[in-house]
């Protein structure tokens, strides 16, 4: 797609805009985008009392064009105007080519709750929000009520945070198989599955030093989540010695919450649930993504949904208490019949929580190599797929406590995650809202470090510290203690010890 910005404008905010409309969409250098390729023209003018942005769209024969003036105020920055001016010349114009109202309108970002967090921060009513949102940012009414529900379970969650608090996150970047829409650092073939023993062995010394650090700075673990991958991949054996070091370590007994991602039913054994009971573990994971075994089978699932019921059966006999199952909206042959067939037969089992993904489009994703067409403007049925998520979850009980979105969605729709009242995954809101520090272990691991007080303006300080990307260059890797090194340092500079 070609870009031609005029004027002191956010470029990647605009690209994000472009790619509700326009997705799949690459944008280069503008001489070198094709004849045929959409082109925005988007200017962006200052005036004593404000900003006017204008925007044109261009699509071969068709052009549309659209003008916004957002006046300078006393509590919105600078940026936030032009921000506001943008985008919303740029939805205006494009919405129009294409003849599409996006359901976020101009909201863009990972938390499409953030905005109505900050509006209710401020005082201001849920009524008020979820008005603001609609006329301000172009969010669609039934959006809004949901950013708003969520931000207001949000912030009953999170409640008066300390500095003392933590979380830890352990990476397991291991997969039986891989999953064709699958993006994540995760590894499959039996050559790279042979060095799970090595680097549960160099896990092991890392979350050592790693606890050490937490304990030396009078920190407290208010949430511990092993994700991957797929952490039930290792032996009930393996299980057994990575649990049992954890607890070693930390008093998981007094944990707010201890996750373990079970994600394949095709991993999942009697022994390993009941290992992961007796060591502490208050949540699991059990993940069918589709009840559709036509749909499992085209996106390379190596289970049934009758494998699922069962590794669902052993969750619930295995007596941890919280269980959460994901399904993803969208998926390449799945329709809303299928689909909503799905949800109630996974309403039915009554899980604590349910996520509810939609289908996004990632550029390391073998579906593209396949040659898929699989991006989509309105969605198909995805749409409708969602509607009917939310209203028989609330039907059923369930509330919208967490949302995040994103990139090249189909159908730029969000990710939800519904839960019974009191059974709230709380390390997902931690971690996305960034309300304390994430200390991260493990190859593609990503630690967080989060100073996230008043005085800050209400903007957390935050800092990352990476491990490598793959398992065999995490075998080699010797900087946790450079890592530590760094952590103890944030704390102390921002003196939050």
């Amino acid at each position: 797609m070609k870009l031609i910005l005029n004027g002191n404008i956010n470029v990647y905010y605009v690209q994000t805009l472009c790619m509700i409309f326009f997705p799949g969409e690459k944008f280069g250098a503008a001489e070198e985008a094709s004849a045929d390729a959409p082109t925005l023209t988007l200017t962006l003018t200052e005036s004593d009392e404000g900003l006017t942005a204008a925007a044109e769209v261009t699509l071969r024969e068709k052009q549309a064009f659209a003008e916004k003036f957002y006046a300078f105020s006393d509590t919105v920055t600078r940026d936030k105007t032009a921000k506001l001016a943008c985008g919303a010349a740029v939805i205006s114009a494009c919405g129009e080519l294409m003849g599409y109202r996006p359901a976020w309108g101009m909201l863009t970002g990972v938390r499409p709750s953030k905005v109505a967090t900050e509006l209710l921060q401020e005082g201001l009513s849920k009524t008020r929000v979820k008005k603001i949102l609609t006329s301000e940012y172009f969010v669609i009414p039934k959006k809004a009520a949901l950013a708003t529900d969520v931000a207001i379970n949000e912030q009953k969650l999170i409640g008066n945070g300390s500095t003392k608090d933590c979380s830890v996150y352990v990476a397991i970047p291991f997969c039986p198989t891989r999953c064709s829409y699958c993006s994540f650092v995760s590894y499959t073939s039996p050559k790279l599955l042979a060095l799970i023993p090595d680097y549960l062995t160099h896990l092991i010394e890392d979350l050592e030093k790693m606890f050490a650090k937490i304990k030396e700075l009078g920190l407290h673990v208010k949430t511990l989540y092993i994700g991957g991958g797929t952490p039930t991949i290792l032996t009930a054996d393996q299980l057994r010695v990575l649990l049992g070091k954890i607890a070693s370590l930390t008093d998981v007994f007094a944990l707010e919450e201890y996750t373990l991602e079970a994600g394949r039913p095709d991993t999942i054994t009697q022994e390993k649930f009941s290992v992961a009971k007796e060591y502490g573990v208050t949540r699991i994971c059990v993940n069918p993504q589709s009840l559709c075994d036509e749909v499992l089978q085209s996106i390379g699932r190596a289970h049934t949904a009758d494998d699922f019921l069962r590794a669902f059966e052993m969750a619930r006999e295995s007596g941890i208490p919280y269980i959460n199952t994901d399904l993803i909206v969208g998926l390449p042959g799945d329709n809303f019949q299928s689909f909503s067939q799905t949800f109630d037969k996974i309403l039915s089992l009554h899980p604590e929580n349910i996520t509810v993904h939609t289908f996004c489009v990632k550029k390391a994703a073998e579906i593209l190599r396949q040659g898929s067409n699989v991006y989509s403007l309105r969605g198909g049925d995805a749409g409708k797929c969602v509607d009917y998520t939310q209203l028989r979850a609330q039907q059923e009980g369930y509330l919208p406590y967490y949302m995040y979105r994103q990139k090249n969605t189909v159908g730029n729709f969000e990710n939800v995650g519904f839960s019974l009242p009191g059974a709230e995954g709380r390390y997902n809101i931690y971690m996305m809202e960034e309300v304390h520090s994430i200390f991260a272990v493990g190859a593609g691991a990503v630690s967080k470090m989060v100073d996230y007080r008043p005085e800050n303006g209400g903007k957390p300080i935050i800092e990352r510290l990476f491990y490598p990307k793959y398992p065999y260059e995490y075998l080699k890797d010797e900087s946790t203690e450079e890592k530590i090194s760094a952590m103890e340092e944030f704390y102390r500079r921002h003196r939050l010890i």
